[in-house]
């Protein structure tokens, strides 16, 4: 009885580990995203042209930099079709962050470039397309700038305190941001881990937050397009591709100006 003991707690141990697979997952076509050493995978802010700053590695975590000279979402080397992702994530108190996906085009934005004028974020991102006044490759030392990529995102967020959240449930954690709320709400309160699943199938997506499914709906749904045409009216460029995206796109973790972690990132594409 003892060594049977002994044995289960060694299985136990073995499946807990962080950033591995067990031999099962692999069997079953599972893949690691991220090791928890190295930014292989991704695409590492700080080997780009004009370096960034944005995300480092943490004692097995992959963790934002707060105020970095460019602010931008950690995005995924390869792109992905039909897939299943697991992963972990936690926030800090008031924080917010998401995990995006079929991520149709990244957008850079040079701060002193930026064009103010009316319908506020989305304007800004609208006359940027139009203009193309932005140029990383032309940032000055001391400039600053942020990147925005257009994608579905499966939001992540401290739902008591970020003022984002408390706008409404279409913002809360396991939401289809600004699309889509959740019907459920399993998530622990910041500062502690939580599990995320996400599926892709087509235009049929589902939203899994610590074993509970929270969404589940199509890409074309009558919600997603009117959150679409409700919010980027003032850049049509990013309605179009919302609304007629690719069927393919790289995975991004999401950069919001807070610190965020995640882990576990595996995943397993459909054949």
């Amino acid at each position: 009885m003892r060594l049977a003991a002994t044995f289960a707690l060694l299985c136990l141990a073995a499946t807990a580990q962080d950033n591995q697979l067990t031999p099962a997952e692999r069997e079953s076509g599972w893949r690691l995203m991220f090791d928890g050493r190295t930014m292989n995978g991704w695409l590492d802010p700080a080997a780009k042209n004009v370096p960034g700053s944005a995300w480092t590695i943490e004692d097995g975590t992959l963790t934002t930099v707060l105020k970095p000279r460019i602010e931008e979402d950690l995005i995924s080397r390869d792109s992905f079709g039909d897939f299943e992702l697991e992963f972990d994530w936690k926030v800090a108190p008031r924080g917010n962050t998401g995990l995006k996906y079929r991520l149709q085009r990244e957008i850079f934005v040079d701060q002193s470039t930026v064009k103010l004028g009316p319908n506020g974020f989305e304007g800004i991102l609208g006359r940027e397309l139009a203009s193309k006044a932005s140029d990383r490759t032309r940032l000055t030392p001391e400039g600053k700038g942020f990147v925005y990529t257009v994608a579905f995102e499966f939001q992540l967020i401290d739902d008591s305190s970020h003022p984002d959240a408390l706008r409404g449930p279409d913002r809360q954690t396991g939401a289809l941001y600004s699309m889509i709320p959740a019907s459920a709400k399993p998530a622990r309160p910041a500062g502690e881990w939580n599990h995320g699943r996400l599926v892709v199938r087509g235009k049929q997506v589902e939203h899994w937050v610590n074993g509970v499914k929270v969404l589940e709906a199509a890409l074309d749904d009558a919600r997603v397009i009117g959150g679409v045409q409700k919010r980027w009216k003032p850049a049509p460029d990013i309605l179009n591709d919302l609304t007629h995206p690719k069927p393919r796109g790289p995975i991004a973790l999401q950069h919001h100006g807070d610190r965020v972690w995640f882990k576990n990132i595996k995943v397993r594409e459909s054949k």
